[in-house]
Order: structure tokens, then sequence, then C-alpha cells
């Protein structure tokens, strides 16, 4: 890899090593991270013309030891910390011990709060994290093109120095790449980046890595992002009109909860999502008729996510409006009466046995003959209280405490991260994500300051006003081993 100098203004950058495998906007985030000229603004001279961002680097035919010009303007950028970035493990014990438990924050970039949030609750799935560091040059598809693989690098990067960095992190790399997968996150206002949709954020992020972490195999089991956040759904559309029927599955990587005057809780939202009304050519009318379509879960993931549509296009005023209404949100959320019927039957019994591990914390007698008449029971709070972080009846299948035993979901998931909004449009306001670690606590990921939090103000985050209310929640599947 040829090493240059790169000459700006009064300063002169020396020993700047490229990576030729890689596109030149990844050199030129380099030097935004250097010179705080942002990539869209830098003139930089070479062989044929200004460098291009997917430019090609054997046609520029760069030299060792070259000299580089480089125009532009830089921005007001965040200042680079004082003292050199010290790993966690080279760090004094009593030091270390201020920072165990979570990892760092990330730089805002100029409204790039909503990735910030997406990336640290995604960075919280041990499993996804996994699959990442797994990932390599040889592993990728012919089907993935050259962006998809460059974010998928820069998140399995960006992950791993999160978790080794004590300080902030500037995830200059992954903003470039991103934006370069999907322009409309590149979107200017008054010259100043606009503010995204979180969600839109976490669902092409996740399409992303589903398609570059999927085994070059037809099997579904090889499809870790699916195996991990996808829900099939089994749907009955009806037309009352003419009373034709007709079934149809689909897999989503997420649940909505809708919200209206009728729902007060998560529970009612989901049932809400999980039926509408839609239309369609029926073929018996011979026109386009409504049909109700009504969906259950056919089967579940080891991460339930749930989006909250608070957000929705006003046509008086033309722009997005957010409806504040509280929706309450559990620690602990059962889905079983969501589920088909096929499913609910391969969860009684792991239900029944959660119920008598718990039974027996709480110095319970349990019955074996109690069966699936109640399998449709939810957990009481005793119950929830007794498992706190939900994972001592847990057993992970990737982790596997036997190999004698399979494991089973139960239906029953804890929460595990929140991502709120604060303010009234989806084009502005802030986002949060607020995560719960390994150990139990909770940690509030504002940006580049993350701050511990207790459990009880959590499930506080279910709106009503103008502070911070829930837009995703994440929840982990509880297993049991039979």
């Amino acid at each position: 890899m040829p090493r240059v100098s790169v000459k700006w203004q009064k300063n002169v950058f020396d020993g700047i090593e490229i990576d030729t495998s890689l596109p030149p906007y990844v050199f030129k985030a380099h030097l935004y991270d250097l010179t705080g000229v942002p990539p869209e603004r830098q003139k930089i001279m070479v062989k044929g013309g200004l460098l291009k961002d997917d430019g090609d680097w054997s046609a520029i035919g760069l030299k060792e030891g070259q000299k580089l010009m480089m125009m532009g303007t830089a921005d007001e950028i965040v200042k680079a910390p004082e003292k050199a970035i010290v790993f966690a493990e080279d760090l004094p014990e009593e030091a270390q011990a201020t920072n165990l438990g979570y990892s760092a924050g990330l730089v805002n970039l100029g409204n790039t709060c909503y990735m910030n949030s997406t990336v640290q609750c995604l960075k919280s799935v041990p499993e996804l994290k996994s699959a990442l560091s797994n990932y390599s040059l040889a592993a990728r598809s012919n089907d993935v093109d050259q962006t998809s693989h460059m974010l998928t690098v820069a998140t399995r990067e960006l992950f791993g120095e999160l978790d080794r960095s004590v300080n902030a992190v500037s995830p200059t790399q992954f903003w470039m790449v991103l934006r370069k997968k999907y322009p409309q996150f590149s979107q200017l206002q008054n010259g100043m980046h606009m503010q995204q949709d979180a969600e839109e954020c976490w669902t092409q992020l996740l399409y992303t890595l589903s398609q570059s972490l999927k085994a070059p195999t037809s099997s579904e089991d090889s499809d870790a992002v699916k195996a991990l956040f996808g829900v099939n759904l089994r749907s009955r559309l009806h037309c009352q009109e003419s009373g034709e029927e007709s079934s149809e599955t689909e897999s989503v990587y997420s649940l909505k909860c809708h919200i209206s005057h009728e729902v007060n809780h998560l529970h009612e939202g989901l049932k809400h999502g999980l039926k509408g009304e839609l239309e369609k050519t029926s073929p018996a009318l011979g026109r386009t008729a409504v049909y109700v379509k009504e969906s259950l879960i056919d089967s579940l993931p080891r991460y339930l996510t749930v989006q909250f549509v608070r957000f929705f296009w006003k046509r008086e005023s033309n722009q997005k409006a957010k409806i504040l209404r509280k929706v309450d949100y559990p620690l602990v959320l059962d889905i079983f009466d969501l589920c088909s019927e096929d499913l609910r039957k391969k969860l009684e019994a792991p239900r029944q046995k959660l119920r008598d591990e718990e039974g027996k914390k709480l110095g319970l007698q349990t019955s074996a003959k109690s069966g699936s008449k109640d399998s449709d029971v939810k957990m009481t709070d005793a119950e929830a209280s007794a498992n706190g972080s939900g994972e001592s009846s847990t057993v992970n299948p990737q982790e596997g405490a036997s190999s004698e035993k399979e494991t089973h979901m139960t239906g029953i998931y804890d929460l595990v991260a929140v991502l709120t909004h604060k303010g009234r449009s989806a084009d502005s306001g802030h986002y949060v994500a607020w995560v719960k670690q390994e150990s139990g606590k909770w940690i509030q990921y504002d940006d580049d300051n993350p701050s511990m939090q207790r459990e009880e103000d959590i499930t506080k985050l279910s709106g009503g006003g103008d502070w911070h209310m829930a837009y995703i929640t994440m929840y982990k599947a509880r297993f049991v081993s039979m």
C-alpha cells in the first residue's frame, strides 16, 4: 500500500497510507478525519483530473511518496481528544472498573443521531456481532454488490472499535458508506445534512446485512439475519363483498404497533397491526374490492423488534406529524395469543417447563398435569421479577449449555433495547438508544455520552408529552432446555 503526503492550505500530512483495494471515498473519509473537509467538498488533483469517489486507483498510478494537493473548506468539526485513545485493557484497574459493562458512545457528525442510536441497538446483539466477525471477502456472495460489501465491513469495524475504545468513536467511514449505499441519507437542507428516520436506517442496514451474511446456499438456515430478526406471518384474506378467501405467508423483520385512541398498551397496538384492510382485484367480481387481512405469527425470531407507528403524513401542512399518545410497553412481553394454532402447540410444553422452573424459585408446587390448559396464561409480575434479567431460565442455542438437551422458544421475550425519539417531527428532533447490558444494567447512549439508567425509568419512555418516547423496541427470546 503506497504512502503519500497531502497538502491542504498551510498543512502537510505525511505518510498517509492508501489501501488501493478500497474505493477512493474511503481515503477521502480519512482526510475528513484529518482536516474536517467533508468528502463532497474535497478537490484532490491526480493524474487525469480530480479524484472521484469511485475512481480506479490502478488508472491513477499512485507512486510511493507522491505529493497530492487538496482544496476545500472545512466545517466546524468535533475536536479530537487531547489525549491519545486509551484502550480499556491498558487502563488502571480503577479506571477499568469505571468503564466496565458498556461500550463507547458515537460522535454526532451533524444530525446523525438516527444512525448512532440504530448502531448502538443492533450492536447489542452478540449473535449479529459473531456473524459479522466471520464475514470476509472470501465469504462474500456473488449477489452482493460492492457498496453492500463495504457497508457490511464498515459495520463490523465500527462494532469492534466501539468495544475496544474508551473514548467516543467517530463513525465517519460507516456514515460515508451508508450514504453511498443509500443516497437518501445524504439529503441536505441549508447546506447541512438533514435529520433522517431511524426506522428507515434500521431497516436498510438489516436488509444489507441479510444479503451479505447469507451463506451461498439456498437453505433458509443460512440466513443469519432472518434467524435473528425474521418473523414469519400467516395471513387470511377475506372479501366481505364476494365471500372469497385466500391465504398468504410473508417474512418481516419487525412487527408494527399501530396507535389509535383505543390503544393504550403495546399488546393492543400489535393486535391492531396484525389486522387491516387492503384493496386488491377480486377474481369473482372482476374488479378491485376491499379485503380484510388478519395475520398470525407462524415462527418466532430470537430478537423481536417492534416499531411504534408514530409518524404519519399530514396533508394540510404537507409534512410528517407525530402521534404523541402514551403507549405503555412491558419489560416482559408474552405474544402467545398472537401466534398461529400450529405455533401455539409447539410452545405449550416449553411454556409449562418455564412456569415450573419459575414456580420452584418462588417455592410453589408444580403439577405435570397442568398441561396445556393454562398454557396461554401470561407470566405474572412475580414470575418476571423472580427471573430478573430473564436469562437464568434461557439458553442461547448458539452458546448451548448442554449438548444433550434441545432448547425451545417459549413465546416470552425480555426487553433489551429501546430507541426513542424526542420532538414533534421525524425530520427533526433527537434519537437516543437505551440498551440493556449483559450485567442487567441499562445504559443510555445519547450520541457520545453514555450514562447509566435505572430499569424503572426505561418503561417511562412511553410517550404522552415532549419527553423521549419509544419508537423501536427490541425484545430477546427466552428459551428453555428440554
